[in-house]
């Protein structure tokens, strides 16, 4: 592939009660920035901070401040900065000083090959606390299971991506913390080239925003994904759990009644077959038909509603006059672009 010139990127950083932390973030993204090439913007989404989160972000200097007047959520503080970037390409990283910085330019360099490349915390050097690994693990491996492919980390938020990729998807992703989670699953129910880069991942600073019960919130968010994108994923095994123990409990019926009447005809003249047996089988069939249904509706729907968005993964090939072959990819295709003054949200200039 021919050599290619750095393109412009948006740097979003959504930011809550993050006084503490974010001068020093906005200033390691200046310092990294600044020495790899691209060209690039700054964008910082004040999610309607009580201290001085805004301020410090000002003084910090280097980067456009939008305002939430008041507090929307993590997800809807991206995207706003979604609709407010001036650039395709996008890199979000947390406020709070967690995720490796300097690994950006990595990230963007797998993005000329991927539509979304996400950090994925599974470096050396992790500190995650030991009290969120197993809800975390189990999240996993449903959402893998719903998209039928590994996924190392689930919703980890330094992540690159192109927004015309993720604008198409903006309506159904979540205005909460479940915003990366949304992304990475519809992303890849969908065949869309996502990538994960080992990243090590730091204290925090400050008090993080993450509360026990968002786990069943994020259980219930990858149960809805699998109904918009792939519904046979959880009808199909849960109709062969249902299935099975009615075939399970049809043999106990059978091995009762053999014990009572033996191989007689009295087996014929008598109930054998319990009420339990017939409720689980019924059920496993209603529950597999009702898949194939959500199943079809889906693709039915995505026949009918194809998107402007090309992947990066499909890439087109040209055979040149001096022989060499030429790989490019096929042109994307953005969503309009919206103001970034979007209802209940205010630009903060220095």
């Amino acid at each position: 592939m021919m050599n290619e010139p750095p393109e412009p990127v948006t740097v979003l950083i959504p930011a809550y009660n993050e006084e503490g932390a974010i001068r020093d973030v906005i200033e390691q993204v200046g310092s990294v920035m600044g020495g790899c090439g691209h060209e690039y913007e700054l964008l910082i989404i004040d999610d309607g901070s009580a201290d001085g989160t805004t301020e410090a972000a000002l003084k910090a200097g280097g980067a456009r401040v939008i305002r939430h007047t008041a507090n929307r959520g993590y997800g809807a503080s991206l995207k706003t900065g979604i609709r407010a970037a001036k650039y395709e390409n996008i890199v979000i990283t947390d406020a709070d000083g967690t995720y490796p910085i300097e690994r950006i330019p990595d990230l963007l360099e797998e993005l000329k090959e991927a539509d979304m490349v996400v950090g994925s915390r599974t470096g050396a050097n992790v500190n995650i606390p030991m009290i969120r690994r197993g809800p975390k693990w189990v999240l996993r491996l449903l959402a893998s299971h719903v998209v039928g492919e590994r996924i190392p980390d689930l919703n980890s938020g330094l992540r690159a991506f192109r927004r015309g990729c993720v604008m198409q998807y903006l309506a159904i992703l979540s205005d909460r913390f479940s915003f990366t989670t949304t992304c990475t699953v519809s992303m890849m129910s969908d065949q869309l080239r996502v990538v994960f880069m080992p990243i090590d991942y730091h204290p925090r600073v400050g008090k993080s925003k993450i509360v026990p019960w968002d786990f069943v919130n994020f259980m219930t968010i990858v149960l809805r994904l699998s109904m918009l994108f792939n519904p046979i994923r959880v009808f199909l095994p849960l109709a062969g759990l249902f299935l099975a123990g009615g075939a399970a409990k049809f043999l106990l019926d059978l091995f009762f009644a053999w014990q009572r009447f033996g191989l007689t005809w009295d087996l014929l003249r008598n109930p054998v077959v319990s009420t339990t047996t017939l409720i689980l089988a019924i059920t496993g069939v209603q529950v597999l038909l009702i898949g194939m249904i959500s199943d079809g509706l889906v693709r039915k729907i995505a026949q009918r509603m194809p998107g402007d968005y090309v992947s990066r993964g499909v890439v087109a090939l040209e055979r040149l006059e001096n022989g060499e072959t030429l790989q490019h990819h096929m042109p994307t295709q953005a969503g309009p672009l919206e103001p970034a003054g979007v209802a209940a949200a205010e630009e903060v200039l220095a």
